[in-house]
């Protein structure tokens, strides 16, 4: 991850390495955007997804992490992690990828777990963790994903 600071803007180059864990050959694509309001032809506001080229602090960015199947056989076994960058804080209940159990670190990446089921020290005493506490992100599929089959997880995080 790369970071140019100015005095009134954040830039920021947000594409953080995915790990792909399967049996078989994926290609992973991850796309970074956030919500932007528009006026359209008809003077009514809509809100779309754009590149999240430029982001301000308090500001939310979507991840969008898409992968594709593109072995001669079922992947079995698909894992996709995803770090939370420590300049940013994740959205509590913005996780989600069809057909897949979600998995939360507080470590860096060593061990994951549901949401719910983490803890943190903190001053010696252990308390459950919050969305502000994940460092890392796990989708892990329930089924095999078919050749030429792509499949999408997603989570959304806001700029300290």
């Amino acid at each position: 991850m790369k970071y140019l600071m100015s005095a009134t803007l954040t830039l920021l180059l947000l594409s953080l390495p995915v790990a792909a864990q399967e049996q078989g050959s994926l290609n992973v694509m991850t796309t970074v955007q956030k919500e932007e309001v528009f006026v359209n032809d008809a003077g009514e506001s809509e809100t779309r997804l754009v590149p999240a080229n430029t982001v301000v602090p308090g500001e939310a960015v979507i991840y969008t992490i898409t992968f594709q199947n593109v072995g001669d056989e079922p992947a079995g076994n698909v894992v996709i992690t995803n770090p939370i960058a420590e300049t940013l804080s994740y959205v509590d209940g913005s996780a989600f990828g069809p057909g897949m159990q979600l998995q939360f670190s507080v470590d860096g990446g060593q061990n994951f777990a549901a949401a719910n089921a983490l803890t943190v020290e903190e001053d010696g005493t252990a308390r459950p963790a919050g969305p502000a506490d994940f460092t890392h992100i796990r989708w892990v599929m329930q089924n095999e994903l078919a050749v030429n089959a792509m499949a999408t997880a997603r989570f959304t995080a806001v700029l300290k």
